[in-house]
Formats: C-alpha cells, sequence, structure tokens
C-alpha cells in the first residue's frame, strides 16, 4: 500500500476538510504574544533550540495531524538534520524500529516486535515518513515492565537488574523532580501520588528521566539535529517532567515545548491556565472526531 493511501486511511475523519479548512478547527498562540502563529513560525523558532517538545492528547486526530505537518516541515527546513523521539516506543524496541526503518523486516514483525500501541495507526504516518526519509527514530521510553516494577517495588528495586536491564535506562538511581512537578502530579492524582511509598510518582520519574536522557544522548552524538519529541501532555507542560530530565542529563540542551488541548473556546484562549503551558499553545476543535 503507498504511503499517501495509508495516510488518507489513517486520517480518514479528517479527510472530509480541505488542507484549507482543516486549519480552522485548530488554532496556534504564541504564549510569549499572546497572538496568533502557524507551523511555519514554530519550525523558524527551532532555529534556537534542539528540542521541541509536542505535547499531545493521545487521540487528538488534528494534533496527530500537526505532528506529520511539523516533522515535514522541519525535514524540509533542517534537511538530513531532524530526527523524531517518540514516548510510544520503549528502548529496548530500538533495533527492531533501526531494522524497520531500514527495510530489514516486515511491518507485521515490527509491529509485534517493537510492542506498538493498541492506536499505532495514529503514529504510523510519523514513522513511515521516517522510514521513506531516512530520518533517526528515537525509542525513548522506558520498558513498561520497570515502570510497573518501580510502581510495585519502587525504585530501589532497579538495582537487582542485570547489566543488560539496566542499560535500557538511564543511570541509577534515578532522580526524582520534586517541587512543582510533584504538586502538579499529586493534584493530578488526587493526593494520592504518594501511596504506598511514593512509588507512583518514581515510576512517573522513571518514564520521564527515560525519555529525557534517551533524547541527551542522541543530541550528545548529533550536535547539529533537530529533535521532535512527541508524548502526552502532562510529561512536557511548563518544561517540567521530560524536558526538566533532559536539562537534568544534558543542561546544553535548548528546548522549546508545545502543549495541544482540544477546546471549545479554541479561538480565545483562557490565559489564566495556558500562559504557562508552553511556548506555543495548539487548541483544537473537540467536535472533530476522537481517533479512539
Amino acid at each position: 500500500m503507498k504511503f499517501t493511501t495509508l495516510l488518507i486511511l489513517v486520517f480518514s475523519p479528517l479527510f472530509c476538510f480541505s488542507q484549507d479548512s482543516l486549519s480552522t478547527h485548530y488554532k496556534i498562540f504564541n504564549t510569549k504574544t499572546q497572538k496568533a502563529a502557524s507551523v511555519n513560525d514554530i519550525v523558524a523558532d527551532m532555529k534556537h533550540a534542539d528540542v521541541l517538545f509536542f505535547g499531545e492528547e493521545h487521540n487528538d486526530s488534528i494534533g496527530h495531524q500537526l505532528e506529520y505537518i511539523l516533522l515535514k516541515k522541519l525535514s524540509l527546513q533542517y534537511s538530513g538534520k531532524t530526527a523524531l523521539s517518540m514516548e510510544m516506543f520503549e528502548t529496548d524496541c530500538q533495533t527492531v524500529l533501526n531494522e524497520y526503518l531500514n527495510r530489514l523486516i516486515r511491518d507485521k514483525n515490527f509491529e509485534t516486535d517493537a510492542r506498538v500501541w493498541p492506536n499505532y495507526d495514529d503514529y504510523r504516518p510519523l514513522i513511515e515518513f521516517a522510514k521513506d526519509n531516512k530520518l533517526p527514530v528515537i525509542a525513548a521510553n522506558a520498558p513498561a515492565r520497570y515502570t510497573n516494577m518501580v510502581n510495585r517495588l519502587g525504585l530501589n528495586s532497579l538495582q537487582q537488574l542485570d547489566a543488560t536491564g539496566k542499560s535500557y535506562l538511564p543511570p541509577l538511581p534515578v532522580d526524582t523532580a520534586t517541587g512543582a512537578y510533584l504538586k502538579k502530579f499529586d493534584d493530578i492524582m488526587g493526593g494520592h501520588s504518594a501511596m504506598p511509598g511514593m512509588q507512583m510518582y518514581q515510576a512517573q520519574n522513571l518514564w520521564d528521566a527515560t525519555m529525557g536522557w534517551s533524547i541527551a544522548k542522541f543530541i550528545k552524538n548529533h550536535p547539529d539535529y533537530k529533535v521532535l519529541q512527541i508524548n502526552g501532555g502532562f510529561h512536557s507542560e511548563e518544561k517540567l517532567g521530560v524536558p526538566a530530565q533532559l536539562l537534568h542529563y544534558y543542561p546544553k540542551a535548548k528546548i522549546m515545548n508545545i502543549a495541544v488541548y482540544s477546546d471549545d473556546n479554541f479561538i480565545n484562549p483562557d490565559w489564566s491556565k495556558l500562559s504557562k503551558m508552553g511556548d506555543y499553545i495548539i487548541l483544537t476543535d473537540p467536535k472533530l472526531p476522537r481517533t479512539f
């Protein structure tokens, strides 16, 4: 199946709109100026940054389309110097991901062995674009078995892993961010983040730290690259979570972040809630179909 056909199938709920009419269903804002902006503005701003965090809602059909548009425009603007990094792939699947990108294994084997998310069709266009254009893709996330392990047994349990297991994780012990991030996490969890023994919060930090460490390793070895990191919004809002962990592992990194929300009032942002969330805010039309 050709990629163009694949893209149409993946985004079929959106193709009742032309590209021009699609733009009426989202608005991009620069939070510094609190004025409307464009994808081209974001791409141009990347001349000042190494990593662009795109904090998505995982089932936002418009958000997924914008990720694809951003990746395409970044690869054109920074030709041969653009990489994709994703929460949706775990570090121990990097070899499988590379094999697929290099056309060595079939799609079926890739999807099974890389343990793709149930909504992989939302991300397939990004992977296919990377494959067709020879873009590196970073499998950034911690293996789920280890975040589950921490959630049950605490961070110290990771010390029991052998050298191979530890190689999929950042250097131990993992630093746990406190202050604003702990409060934010606790608010989301309804005050239960510390039960039992802070393990849920520790697992969150392992998740974030592994993504930050994965990106840090890449940009240390590829200093001229622009990296587009795709993750759930909480992981990069206010440049907490993964961005903070990236700066822990590589303080010289220059970062930008986008926070994406579906909002009935997507033409008029509530700046009292949104002004600190990202360098750019994207508000999308909640009336459009969700992908799941």
